[in-house]
């Protein structure tokens, strides 16, 4: 595959690789998690809906080349990527790195102040109250659950700065959902000079208030979180994975030299 663009150089602790029109990083989850408590980042987690939507959205794709550090959230990638020799050994997903890193920075007593974006209203604060008890310390410093339309409204945005400065975090994990969320982070990094780490964390803030129940372990452990989803809520993820077997057809042009960036 003719990369299309300058891919930048990973950190030293581990490996990079081409994948399709930006790129994939397999970090160690120890690294990682040392890597981000003291470098910080932005990171995103790749999976399948974002591979649909980096073909279409040119803010997306955009968002995503600003990264720092890009996870493989999906086992699928992860294998089509090892067919192709592109080899990627840890299969990371928001969902686990946010408790992972958190519950690090508890144990290892790292400076680690976090603000949790997104969810629905009051969603974000129960997640805040429950990972402190959890921990027995304040690791979350701010929670705030915006409204439908923040994206669009200039007001609550700058309402949402406001606060994630006033909170003295230096850690943001943003749950809007893709493309929203790597939009967002990548559009406001720089109006936040204090916070070191930013995280698009789809639904992870209702996983940790409660809201939202996850797959049961056995079934993680077999790669069939996506159809316990389905099965959850089949309006809302039926027609997104049925769409996202794209990936596929994406994956085999890569393979053979002939996938093409659709938003050169």
């Amino acid at each position: 595959m003719t990369t299309p663009f300058h891919i930048p150089a990973a950190p030293a602790a581990w490996p990079r690789h081409p994948l399709l029109n930006f790129w994939a990083d397999d970090p160690e989850p120890g690294a990682l998690l040392d890597h981000l408590c003291t470098q910080g980042g932005l990171v995103f987690t790749i999976n399948p809906d974002h591979l649909y939507h980096l073909q279409r959205n040119r803010e997306f794709l955009h968002a995503y080349r600003q990264a720092d550090v890009i996870t493989v959230d999906s086992h699928y990638v992860r294998m089509a990527l090892n067919r192709m020799g592109r080899p990627i050994h840890h299969h990371i997903t928001g969902s686990d790195l946010v408790p992972r890193l958190i519950a690090h920075a508890s144990a290892h007593d790292v400076d680690l102040r976090v603000f949790l974006l997104g969810a629905q209203p009051g969603v974000a604060q129960r997640a805040l109250e429950r990972i402190n008890a959890r921990h027995g310390k304040r690791l979350v410093v701010g929670a705030f659950g915006p409204s439908m339309n923040f994206i669009r409204d200039t007001a609550e945005t700058e309402h949402a700065l406001r606060l994630i400065r006033d909170s003295g975090a230096n850690a943001l994990m943003v749950g809007l959902g893709a493309p929203k969320q790597e939009i967002w982070l990548a559009r406001w990094r720089e109006a936040l000079p204090g916070v070191k780490l930013l995280m698009g964390v789809g639904a992870t803030i209702d996983y940790e208030a409660g809201e939202v129940v996850r797959a049961p372990v056995w079934m993680r452990q077999m790669r069939m979180e996506w159809l316990y989803r389905v099965l959850s809520e089949p309006r809302r993820y039926l027609m997104r994975y049925v769409r996202n077997t794209e990936f596929l057809h994406l994956m085999w042009q890569d393979s053979r030299g002939r996938y093409r960036d659709p938003l050169a």
